[in-house]
This record gives C-alpha cells, structure tokens and sequence, in this order.
C-alpha cells in the first residue's frame, strides 16, 4: 500500500493491471496536495488479499472497506483509474457515506465492450502477452510524444515507465479475468446511485487508444451533475505522462469543494 502526503484524503485505484507502481508519477504529486492512498487489487501478487470467486465483483468492494479500516480514513475522495472507475463508480453507489467525491479518469463507462484487438487478448491471455508488449510502444508513442517537447524528455519517460511495469508485472490470465467479470454485469444503476460530486477527466480523442474519450464522457449524462476536464497533450495515461496537471486538476477539484 501506498499512503503519502497530508491534507484530505484521496484513495486511487489502479486500472486492469492491479499495481499502484505504474501510477508513480501521478502519485508523487498527488502527495503535495492531498493524503494519498493507492493499493493493488486483491489476487495480484503483494496485494495481501485472495480473490474469492464466491464474491465476485464485490472482491474490491471488500478490498476497498479493508483500505479505509487500515488507514483510519472515515471519509475520502476516491479516484478510478481505467478498469479502476467500475470499482470506484460501485463503491460510491454502494457506500455513499464514506466517499465524499467520486474522480474517473479515462474509465470505461456502462456498456463498454473491449475492441476486436482487446478481445483477442482477453481469449488468450498468456499467449497474447507477447504480442501485447510488443505493440504496446505502438500504442502509447503518440501520447508521449505529444506530451513532451524533447526526444530526450520522451526517452526518459519511456524508459523510467517500462522499468516500473518491469518490477510490478501484470498478470495476464487474471487481467483477462477481471475483464469478463465486469463485461458480466450492469453498471448503469450504479450511476444514478451517486451522491458525490463527480469529475471525469480524459486526455485528448485522438491519442487514448484503450479507452475512448467518447466512452468516457457518457458518465457526463449518466451521473447528474458531473463535470469534466480535459488533460490536454494526454491520451489514457495523462496521469502519467502529466502528472503535475493531472495533480493540479485534482486538487482543483477537492479545494473548490472543501470551499462550499
């Protein structure tokens, strides 16, 4: 678990792959403003939480209660990253008292459905795992490339983020898992379930190749009174690759909010 910084309490849930080391970036300065707290979804290695299939999707549910009982927090922003947003959408449905903003970053909304590509993956997840690392520059040079002005500064984030997806692994088999867990069920009740003030924040249409901006945007109608901001120069992993914008949005958001 991860848990830095002072001031009001937000918890980031990590995307499909589980582990909070990818989101490194955005954490350091997420801590400068605000307590921050991340954790790796149960079943994945150093998580300190089994995955029981009995449970199914309420495994996370599970999972996050044991965050705010370990942390102490009573009441917290909770943040969504990616396949995160369905756990982070879920638990203010579920727990209103305790989520006091609801943050979904480049979330797939209801009715999402992997690609044709994505699909593929998720049939067969050791035998694909190849091919996905290999095509994965592919997909997210445009976005590094648009977000930084240098080769140098772009070869430096390049390398410093395949260290961290080297030293925290995905698990592909249970990557493919949690997809179908959650092709499986119907979000859109949740929606209309949330009290909290809510922000969607996506990067820009034409560099987010995982999740489409667009898809992300329906939560702008499905939950009344969200708003939304854009991380210009970003696609699906803007906290990343402009963490000190994604940082400032945040922080805009919860002190606009400690105000009234």
């Amino acid at each position: 678990m991860f848990d830095q910084g002072t001031g009001p309490p937000l918890i980031v849930i990590p995307g499909v792959q589980g582990r909070w080391e990818w989101m490194m970036p955005a954490l350091r300065e997420l801590q400068k403003h605000c307590r921050t707290v991340t954790y790796t979804l149960c079943g994945d290695i150093g998580s300190g939480m089994r995955f029981d299939p009995a449970l199914g999707f309420d495994n996370f549910i599970r999972q996050l209660d044991a965050v705010f009982e370990e942390t102490g927090i009573e009441r917290a922003a909770v943040c969504g990253v990616s396949y995160g947003g369905f756990i982070a959408l879920r638990y203010a449905a579920m727990r209103p008292e305790r989520v006091s903003r609801l943050i979904l970053v480049s979330a797939p909304a209801p009715g999402w459905v992997p690609s044709e590509r994505q699909r593929s993956y998720l049939d067969h997840p050791w035998l694909s795992a190849p091919r996905f690392v290999l095509t994965s520059p592919r997909r997210v040079w445009p976005e590094i490339h648009a977000a930084y002005d240098t080769w140098p500064e772009r070869l430096l984030f390049s390398a410093r983020h395949g260290a961290r997806v080297a030293a925290a692994p995905m698990i592909p088999p249970i990557v493919a898992a949690r997809v179908r867990l959650q092709q499986s069920l119907d979000f859109g009740p949740d929606c209309a379930l949330v009290k909290a003030p809510t922000l969607v924040v996506t990067g820009d249409d034409e560099l987010d190749f995982v999740v489409p901006a667009e898809v992300t945007r329906r939560y702008l109608t499905l939950i009344p009174g969200a708003q939304y901001v854009k991380i210009e120069r970003s696609g699906h992993i803007g906290l990343l690759t402009r963490p000190r914008k994604f940082a400032e949005i945040v922080d805009g958001f919860l002190r606009h909010l400690c105000r009234h």
